[in-house]
């Protein structure tokens, strides 16, 4: 198929990024071009912003990128590499170059020390599930008990707030002019839409298989549900849970999501899920819910200021997190203390019951 020359650019700068040892995934290609389409563009720099947003550039490797962008979009020449021997070559492989590397966290370590900055990339083979009963229970509950809104779409109803008056016309034709009973309208509800953020960094690794099945039977059983993953990087994986077999959903995700038990940047992936309007858009009058320990490496300022920026546009924001199973729990890292008075519930995300409970109890609050 051919491609349009004013396209290729579009195309190649991914390629090129992956050639490079980006991890960049087929899902951010897609959504690389619907930025710029939605963008304008006005400038190049506006193709520059959405592709460092969308593509989850790391803060690291922004010289790297900004290279081959120059090299893609006016012809610059990227400045080579020294070639590298067969163990540095291996580890290339799992970790881009510039980037940092993960230390064990010493006794004397805050337990944000144990995130780290460093992205690894790689795939992760999900068992079968072992929490089906919870799943099935969320599954029967779901439709009634989601967050509910009112819409604007009226319907029929015994009682209303709008005398429904073409049902009533239509009834005095067929009774010679009398209307015995008036026919009301009113609002009609709809489940609100749901933004499921699955931290599926390194410190998350015990707890992201049972996250991304409460994610598959989410948007099996939700009206409007977005799943997105957060680590290094922004993924969104909503339309591969949309398949009805829970393994192969999963097993289909661990191929897309290429930063899964790496680092740990929540901050930027956070900021860049906004800075895509599309994507920011889905956050507007939703339930948004995280799942995350907050272990941040990149420190709590970012992170506050991304948490800050989705509190505005969502309905609420709710943050679950594993370190909360404890009934004693108190949020001891910088990150977690800084984000606490712009969300409306730290929950416990520990298992598939808490987090499954937590999601059908959230219209009640």
């Amino acid at each position: 198929m051919s491609v349009s020359r004013a396209l290729e650019p579009f195309l190649a700068l991914p390629a090129a990024l992956r050639q490079h040892g980006f991890a960049v995934s087929p899902d951010q290609t897609v959504g690389f071009l619907a930025a710029v389409n939605l963008l304008g563009p006005r400038s190049l720099d506006d193709i520059y912003r959405a592709a460092r947003a969308v593509l989850a550039i790391p803060p690291e490797r922004e010289a790297e990128f900004m290279a081959l962008f120059r090299a893609i979009f006016l012809g610059e020449t990227v400045p080579g590499q020294a070639p590298l021997d067969a163990e540095e070559d291996a580890a290339q492989a799992h970790e881009p170059a510039g980037a940092d590397t993960e230390a064990e966290a010493g006794p004397e370590e805050e337990p944000g020390d144990l995130a780290t900055r460093a992205e690894r990339l790689g795939q992760r083979q999900f068992p079968p599930a072992d929490d089906a009963t919870a799943l099935r229970q969320f599954a029967a509950r779901a439709a009634s008990a989601l967050p509910r809104r009112i819409a604007r779409r009226r319907a029929a109803a015994r009682r209303g707030d709008r005398p429904d008056l073409a049902r009533a016309m239509a009834h005095a034709r067929r009774t010679e002019g009398e209307v015995v009973t008036l026919p009301w309208r009113r609002r009609v509800t709809r489940q609100r839409r749901i933004v499921l953020l699955i931290d599926v960094s390194g410190s998350m690794a015990a707890r992201t298989e049972p996250a991304l099945r409460v994610g598959h039977a989410l948007v099996a059983a939700g009206e409007r549900v977005e799943v997105f993953t957060l680590g290094t990087r922004l993924t969104r994986i909503t339309r591969p849970l949309r398949q009805s077999n829970a393994d192969r959903a999963l097993a289909e995700v661990a191929g897309l999501v290429a930063d899964i038990d790496g680092g740990t940047r929540i901050g930027a992936a956070l900021s860049a899920f906004l800075d895509v309007p599309r994507y920011g858009a889905f956050a507007s009058g939703a339930a948004v819910v995280v799942i995350s320990d907050g272990l941040e490496r990149a420190g709590p300022e970012a992170l506050a200021h991304a948490v800050r920026r989705m509190s505005r546009r969502a309905w609420r924001l709710d943050w679950l997190t594993p370190l909360a199973a404890d009934p004693g729990f108190r949020p001891e890292t910088a990150a977690l203390k800084a984000i606490l008075p712009m969300l409306d519930t730290l929950g416990d995300g520990s298992s598939v019951p808490a987090i499954t409970e937590h999601l059908l109890t959230m219209g009640r609050v």
